[in-house]
């Protein structure tokens, strides 16, 4: 009796201690830690309702103050946006300054981004988006607000799921909507009085791109249609030249912007796909989403060669940490070539520079030869779980078959891939009337399955699939662009055995555009599962988490590495900072109270 009754109570214990909020974890790097006092959140930690709100995000930018404490954060909650200085590590947060506030009336802010180009001490530029389909740009440090976008709602009257800059553009930006629809926008151009027209530009499977038919320049740009369903999040590759979008309808899709073809594909497990990312050298991409699961997709193979296993809900963000992945020393990924070499793309003027955020920090080694890769990334979920992932070489290079280990073996030094892509640029503002056309030849990795994939734990060795494409000018639809020369290239690639999968999760469009429709062919997912868009799960490695703990009370919505510090936000609207390693420096400094916000 006396040994049942302990028995229990090791149990009631051990249920204590899995509910425990944690305040620091181990990883092999060392102790990361939780600055409660680096918290930001609504002024005075005003409890908040999150029932019905969109989720909370947070966005940095670094104005390069001169004083060295030049990071900024911003951050919505519910109606409300704020804007503070990010004192991250060193010092406590100052709740009672912020820079800028405000409270929206009638919609909620639901993402935002900096322009990172354009920021300095004394003005930055913020786009937001909102659940009404408007987006806004602001300057918060000036307190200014420049335009509002689709203001009338002509354009998409569905919720804003993510917005961006384009990167090494100051004026141009993309946005996503619920509807499944993205467009292309220039901060210079009006949005019109009326509902915009479009004409077909490209189509492909399952995507269409439309451009503008107007007589003056105007807003939108571009208009993508991809998938069925909600567009949860996109983002674009570290050069800048490919674009990157989970859907509702469970896919990922790989898009070469500039020639806004479609690069490759994969389809998730089971349910939408929430959230994606690059690795630092655009190699891979990691989802994850309503199947619980993160899965690693290749770029340069367009396959799935990993999946992870450690949340218990929705995983609903993905990071990979740029700080503490590391790679073979040698030569970086390289997107780039010649223009002879990858002609039948939109020449959008200057070349977009490639981004200084892939970077990988290198591996000390006196050995060459024995300089091993490891990528790391981050994910957190409406489990309120942190997990953080090692991506090893026995899964990105393996040469023998695996037994499903867990452990980090070393088995050979990464190849750098072949080059791909298009030739990056700009659109500019003056209007060209004669868009140059000439022939291109480019090669697109196709998903079409030539035979099953053995059932092992191990990847089988197999080179990329691809598909030669003849290019041919497109006559018209392009003399808004500036600079611009666009080519429509025939597809001439193997039909894949799959069709559009209704996913689960999947939320259908209630735009009424008769250019929005697609084919809708579905099939059963069986026949979906099983091929190169979705191998079954004993066909792969199967990740396990480095640390898996429970950080939050409430759903977990951001995941940030930076260098010092990571920083994980939950629904409550609290935003945390966990130290990194060695990097506790933080003076103890008093919270203050709220100030007064501007409504709008």
């Amino acid at each position: 009796m006396l040994l049942l009754i302990l028995k229990m109570a090791a149990a009631e214990g051990g249920g204590k201690e899995l509910n425990e909020i944690k305040t620091q974890f181990n990883t092999r790097e060392g102790v990361y830690k939780l600055l409660t006092h680096s918290e930001y959140s609504r002024p005075n930690r005003v409890p908040f309702n999150s029932q019905g709100s969109n989720p909370v995000k947070v966005s940095f930018v670094n104005v390069n103050d001169q004083s060295g404490n030049g990071d900024r954060i911003c951050f919505n909650v519910g109606r409300e946006l704020y804007f503070y200085i990010y004192k991250g590590v060193r010092k406590a947060a100052d709740l009672s300054k912020p820079i800028d506030k405000r409270i929206y009336k009638g919609t909620q802010p639901t993402c935002h981004d900096f322009n990172h180009l354009t920021a300095t001490a004394d003005s930055v530029s913020l786009l937001v988006g909102f659940s009404a389909g408007q987006v806004q740009l602001i300057d918060p440090i000036k307190k200014e607000t420049s335009k509002l976008f689709n203001e009338e709602r002509l354009i998409d009257k569905s919720r804003v799921t993510c917005v961006k800059w384009v990167p090494g553009l100051e004026r141009l930006f993309l946005v996503a909507h619920s509807s499944g629809n993205m467009y292309l926008y220039n901060v210079e151009n009006t949005c019109g009085t009326t509902a915009p027209h479009y004409q077909l530009l490209k189509q492909g499977k399952n995507y269409s791109v439309h451009t503008c038919k107007s007589k003056s320049t105007r807003n939108p740009l571009l208009k993508w249609t991809v998938g069925e369903g909600a567009l949860n999040e996109f983002a674009f590759s570290p050069d800048g030249k490919f674009l990157a979008c989970v859907s509702q309808d469970g896919f990922l899709r790989v898009f070469n912007f500039d020639a806004v073809e479609l690069h490759g594909t994969m389809k998730s497990y089971f349910g939408g796909l929430l959230c994606m990312c690059w690795s630092p050298d655009g190699k891979y991409i990691v989802a994850g989403g309503e199947d619980d699961l993160v899965t690693v997709w290749s770029f340069v193979d367009c396959r799935v060669i990993a999946r992870g296993h450690g949340h218990k809900s929705w995983v609903s963000v993905v990071a990979f940490d740029h700080y503490t992945t590391s790679v073979e020393d040698a030569d970086p990924m390289e997107f780039s070539g010649s223009d002879e070499d990858f002609q039948g793309q939109i020449h959008f003027g200057r070349d977009r520079a490639n981004s200084t955020q892939s970077r990988l920090s290198k591996c000390n080694s006196t050995d060459s030869r024995t300089v091993h890769t490891t990528y790391r990334f981050g994910s957190v979920g409406q489990d309120t779980q942190l997990c953080l992932w090692d991506l090893t070489e026995d899964i990105l290079f393996p040469h023998l078959p695996l037994s499903r280990t867990r452990t980090h073996t070393n088995v050979m030094n990464a190849t750098s891939p072949p080059a791909g892509g298009g030739v990056a640029g700009d659109i500019v503002n003056n209007v060209s009337n004669n868009p140059s056309t000439n022939d291109s030849g480019a090669n697109t990795p196709s998903n079409s399955l030539s035979s099953p994939l053995p059932r092992s734990n191990s990847l089988p060795h197999s080179p990329a699939m691809t598909a030669n494409n003849k290019s041919s000018a497109i006559a018209s639809g392009v003399s808004k662009f500036a600079t611009l020369s666009l080519h429509d290239r025939k597809e001439q690639h193997q039909e894949t055995d799959h069709k559009r999968n209704h996913s689960m999760g999947h939320i259908s469009s209630k735009s009424s555009d008769k250019l929005n429709m697609l084919t809708k062919s579905r099939t059963d997912p069986a026949k979906t599962l099983g091929t190169l868009l979705c191998p079954r799960m004993e066909d792969l490695p199967l990740l396990e988490p480095l640390i898996c703990k429970k950080i939050a009370h409430e759903r977990l919505t951001v995941l940030i590495f930076l260098e010092d510090c990571i920083v994980t936000a939950c629904q409550e609207g609290v935003i945390w900072t966990w130290a990194r390693p060695g990097k506790v420096g933080l003076s103890s400094q008093k919270q203050a109270v709220s100030p007064s916000g501007t409504i709008i």
